[in-house]
């Protein structure tokens, strides 16, 4: 009988993750098991993240839970300062798209299949506006292309082309700050296509401009996708560069983010939530866009989440 309790009993403490055996108690007396030890860490996991979700998302649900019952939309949208700033932005950041792809795609491509001197340095300046603050990139580009400029005089001079304050200097500010984005995206996209593939397409006779366009752009879609997706983003928010370049002129330069400032300034906040409710719901979707195609870049879609 002895015998047969400690065996019973054995079983019970192998089998119940809340009973741990000591040296000092064969008989499986009861312990905090390990549920026990990591509630605490799990309750302290739970906590921050809640405290830090509330401070993410309380203030931007401010900005719906003002301008809906309010009427901002109704009353705002057929406004001239959202309205112009609302088109304006969409053709400025498409121009800004379509130059950062035509431009940023050599650039990413030679920085992913090619070793050369200075590789690193080159990659290190094309990211950099990422990093700088947006009132040096538009003092930066004032003290180049403006009119005191070290382009400037000769821009106007020679070509008659007066740059700052202008539509065109709103697309260089926004592709200043945006570029870096796609090339970023790009250059991992193409570094992630085995080189072997290219190769073989060589020796079928195929050139290279063929097999970048059959071989190595449809490999790296899902990262030059997400990459334009996220270098609009990053040009449709653009504020800092702007304003130091372009200034803040309606229906010539006064983007989505400068139309806010204005409309803030002007005391007109129906104008402003109404934007900064358009700006919270793009940024939104561009980002679950973006987060999907790099599911689908990883081979994960269609895979239930863990």
């Amino acid at each position: 009988m002895g015998a047969t309790f400690g065996a019973m009993n054995e079983i019970r403490v192998l089998t119940d993750p809340d009973l741990v055996v000591t040296p000092s108690s064969s008989h499986g007396r009861r312990q905090p098991g390990i549920g026990m030890r990591l509630a605490s860490p799990r309750v302290f996991l739970w906590l921050a993240s809640a405290i830090l979700l509330a401070f993410l998302l309380v203030p931007l649900a401010a900005i719906f839970i003002r301008a809906i019952p309010s009427g901002a939309f109704n009353d705002s949208l057929g406004d001239p300062v959202v309205r112009e700033a609302l088109q304006l932005s969409l053709v400025t950041t498409a121009l800004t798209l379509l130059v950062a792809i035509v431009l940023g795609t050599p650039v990413a491509y030679l920085l992913a299949r090619y070793r050369f001197r200075g590789r690193d340095t080159l990659d290190t300046l094309i990211e950099l506006p990422m990093v700088l603050p947006p009132a040096v990139a538009g003092v930066a580009l004032l003290m180049a292309f403006g009119r005191r400029g070290i382009l400037g005089p000769t821009l106007s001079t020679v070509f008659g082309l007066e740059i700052p304050f202008t539509t065109l200097a709103v697309v260089m500010a926004q592709t200043f700050v945006a570029a870096p984005f796609f090339i970023k995206a790009a250059k991992a996209g193409f570094e992630s296509v085995d080189p072997d593939l290219e190769h073989v397409a060589a020796t079928l006779g195929i050139s290279r401009i063929q097999t970048f366009w059959s071989v190595t752009v449809p490999l790296s879609l899902p990262a030059l996708m997400g990459g334009a997706v996220m270098a609009w983003a990053r040009a449709l928010g653009e504020f800092g560069a702007t304003i130091m370049f372009a200034g803040n002129f309606m229906g010539r330069t006064q983007t989505m983010p400068l139309a806010i400032y204005q409309t803030m300034e002007s005391g007109r906040l129906n104008a402003a939530l109404v934007l900064s409710s358009i700006l919270i719901v793009v940024s939104f979707s561009v980002l679950i866009i973006f987060k999907g195609l790099a599911r689908f870049a990883a081979g994960d879609i269609g895979r239930p989440n863990a």
